[in-house]
């Protein structure tokens, strides 16, 4: 579902997907989608907000009609594999949905304990393999670090001084 459309259907330059329904009857969240679109080589869309439960996607008018079209062509794809957890062909837990993103070195290492292969972590559809975006990492604990944020930017009082020095962000 879209959320804030018009009366006529249609929304703005940004659009608000509503996954609570399918977390609902499916156990997949919005940040399994979002995680999965990288897969696809596409940037993760706000999470949750401003609705818990959401993905705020904002195509820029500098996307041309191609790239709206893989974004689509993503978007259908990710469905499939939430209806293959919906109807239990797959559980979320083993999905690449769960699992994602996959990162070179989850693809490059010797164990692969997944049940689904390779090809499908890294290269779900064929456009990918002529321009992949490999994420750097995988699953990070987003409540974790929302909590415990780690800043590496100078101290307030480098911003007093004109010492060059003294302002190079500190070593994490």
């Amino acid at each position: 579902d879209v959320l804030f459309v018009g009366r006529n259907g249609q929304c703005a330059h940004e659009f608000i997907l509503d996954l609570r329904p399918l977390k609902a009857a499916t156990g997949v969240t919005e940040e399994d989608v979002a995680k999965r679109l990288q897969d696809y080589g596409f940037h993760s869309p706000t999470m949750s907000w401003p609705v818990a439960g959401t993905l705020m996607v904002e195509p820029t008018e500098s996307e041309d009609l191609s790239e709206l079209d893989r974004f689509c062509d993503a978007m259908l794809a990710i469905r499939s594999e939430i209806d293959d957890v919906g109807s239990g062909r797959v559980a979320i837990e083993d999905s690449p949905l769960r699992l994602a993103p996959h990162t070179m070195d989850d693809i490059l290492n010797e164990k692969w304990d997944r049940k689904y292969s390779r090809e499908t972590a890294a290269y779900p559809a064929p456009w990918i393999r002529a321009n992949k975006f490999w994420p750097t990492c995988g699953r990070v604990d987003n409540v974790f670090g929302d909590r415990n944020l780690v800043c590496t930017c100078p101290p307030l009082e480098a911003y007093e001084s004109d010492d060059e020095e003294e302002m190079k962000p500190l070593a994490a």
